[in-house]
């Protein structure tokens, strides 16, 4: 698949700025070829070198084969005439204002192509990373279970940017160079076409040299991509887990781990700049041959007297070595296209990844929750993992639901599945009889809200974490909201109240305040359903205190799904689900399993002995 192609559809949108582009580079080719004529009565002048002298007025006979031989002469007999009344000081005076005139025009289109060429470049690049932004946020969150953040954020950065750099600069290059090269080449073959035909062999040899650079460059490109989102997920958990490192003395072996992704950076960019400086240095070359060929061709057809006068060879020189450099870039964009390649082929990875949890074609909106939530005969794996087996559970509304068990027993899994951020593998979730696959996710995850011992939260002020997803809810509801919460008495003690920014995770804040927050943010929602993935496990005695009743709250008149770590916080749970790989083995409320003296009883003995 040519990647390259798909990503100069994302400038189609801008094919107005591009045109305008193109239309003020042809102003900018012609101008350059004007500025260069006008200087020839100026050399002419300088050498001493009369031009033929044209006796009568040039007549346009209206054939447009003619037409620069009549834009010649009359532009001739106007500066022979120009001379003989003013003199040749006159002329040489008026020949370098048009002159430098010209150049200030071919300047200016010069400017007005490069602004409307990077006002679509730009354009693009902007909505390549919003698409990638949106699929970010559509993906499933099992997606990104085997992603590394890292490597996406490569991606979204120095992937978009290769592209940009790469694929859409050298589709500029490519739409620009041939009219540079096209109209002042016309020129060269109406000025001498033997001279200009000899030039041309060498265009292919440059062609292809830059062209076999190219193909060598797209593997290492690739490499050093994949080395450098490495890095970036190095970054991440170095700054996330900065406290472990320090107090495990970790600081060596995670150097070492960087610094040999560094050095794998630095040999793959080595190798990848030597191939791309090689380039440069093989078109400057090709260019002093080309020249040094047109200077010796072109001076022994003059000797022969079939050449150009020495004004019009010096002129025929600086038009063609204008040409070079748009030569350069067409030549060197083909390189740049395989080399952009291999990032719009990881972009794309991205954008073009399946959905794993698919919205039905007939999925139907639903409007709030009457009656349960049912798990039938669930099974679920990760990878070759079995993590639920056959579990079966019934969560009337309005009921307080627990679960409790050891680690990897399967709770976790039980509150992803009912949220769908997974697909079951087997069995069925209804929720007042309906599949929940076939509802729209939409319409379902607004009835549930989530609080989770991660406390996330995104550096924004205290108020607009609390109002996440209701950004029209007013100052009222957001304090009536964190009061629920236990959080407005902390809050307005900020030194800009709801207003303080907490910054990035909420780092300016305490584990407790965290969370309260969080809290706030689930009962400004105000969703029928709440699920508590062990919300008070990370907190200090005090810290629980004010997160518990905080949640004992918000769970008044609400259906809830409690999974518990301190089983001290789920005494009073309408139903208690003891789960050990995968299986429920005991259920009921707290006085009856305690009495049973099984599993749930050892788990509760063994905190309090603790």
């Amino acid at each position: 698949m040519n990647y390259y192609k798909r990503a100069i559809q994302y400038i189609l949108p801008y094919k107005g700025s591009l045109a305008a582009g193109i239309f003020f580079n042809i102003l900018y080719a012609v101008f350059n070829i004007f500025a260069m004529l006008f200087f020839i009565p100026v050399l002419n002048i300088l050498f001493d070198k009369k031009t033929p002298r044209i006796e009568a007025k040039p007549e346009f006979d209206g054939s447009l084969f003619n037409i620069a031989t009549y834009l010649k002469d009359s532009f001739n007999y106007f500066i022979q005439n120009l001379e003989e009344t003013r003199g040749a000081e006159y002329v040489l005076l008026i020949t370098c204002i048009i002159f430098i005139s010209m150049f200030l025009f071919r300047n200016i289109f010069s400017y007005f192509s490069e602004f409307y060429l990077t006002y679509s470049r730009t354009g693009v690049s902007r909505d390549f990373r919003s698409n990638m932004h949106d699929k970010i946020l559509d993906l499933p969150v099992a997606f990104f279970s085997d992603t590394r953040k890292g490597d996406v954020f490569a991606r979204i950065t120095s992937d978009v940017g290769e592209i940009e750099g790469n694929i859409l600069n050298s589709l500029i290059d490519i739409i620009r160079s041939p009219i540079v090269i096209i109209l002042t080449m016309g020129y060269l073959l109406y000025s001498n076409f033997q001279l200009t035909v000899f030039t041309l062999i060498v265009f292919p040899i440059m062609g292809t040299l830059i062209s076999l650079i190219g193909k060598s460059l797209k593997k290492d490109t690739g490499e050093a991509q994949n080395e450098l989102g490495k890095m970036y997920s190095y970054v991440d958990e170095s700054l996330v887990g900065l406290k472990i490192i320090k107090i495990f003395n970790a600081s060596d072996q995670i150097k070492a781990r960087f610094d040999q992704t560094l050095n794998s950076i630095r040999r793959l960019s080595l190798r990848l700049f030597k191939k791309k400086a090689l380039a440069s240095p093989v078109s400057e070359l090709l260019g002093a041959i080309t020249i040094g060929m047109i200077v010796y061709f072109g001076g022994k057809l003059a000797l022969q007297g079939k050449g150009l006068s020495g004004a019009e060879f010096i002129v025929y020189i600086s038009l063609f070595y204008t040409i070079l450099d748009p030569l350069k870039r067409l030549s060197n964009s083909i390189s740049n296209f395989q080399k952009g390649e291999v990032s719009a082929k990881r972009v794309f990875e991205i954008l073009d990844a399946e959905y794993q949890i698919r919205e039905d074609e007939n999925a139907f909106e639903i409007k709030g929750f009457n009656d349960k939530i049912e798990f039938k005969n669930v099974s679920f794996s990760y990878e070759d993992r079995r993590v639920l087996h056959n579990f079966s559970l019934t969560i009337p509304k309005g009921k307080t639901i627990a679960l409790v068990g050891q680690s990897g027993s399967g709770k976790s899994t039980v509150a992803n599945l009912i949220t769908r951020f997974y697909d079951v593998q087997e069995g069925e979730i209804f929720i007042d009889g309906h599949n929940i696959k076939n509802l729209k996710l939409s319409s379902y995850r607004r009835l549930f809200g989530l609080v989770t011992q991660d406390n996330i939260l995104f550096n924004d002020s205290i108020a607009n974490n609390i109002a996440l997803g209701n950004l029209q809810a007013g100052k009222e509801k957001i304090e009536h909201a964190a009061k629920v919460a236990n959080a407005h008495e902390f809050i307005i003690d900020q030194p800009k109240g709801y207003e303080t920014g907490i910054g990035e995770a909420g780092g300016k804040l305490s584990g407790g305040q965290k969370q309260r927050i969080s809290i706030a943010r689930a009962v400004l929602k105000n969703p029928p359903i709440m699920i508590l993935d062990e919300a008070t496990s990370a907190l200090d005695t005090e810290s629980e205190r004010f997160v518990q009743d905080a949640l004992e709250k918000m769970m008044e008149n609400r259906t809830s799904l409690v999974i518990a770590h301190r089983l001290s916080t789920i005494q009073k749970a309408d139903l208690i689900v003891v789960m050990e790989r995968g299986r429920i083995v005991e259920q009921g409320n707290h006085n009856d399993l305690y009495d049973k003296g099984g599993i749930y009883r050892k788990l509760v003995d063994l905190q309090n002995f603790e």
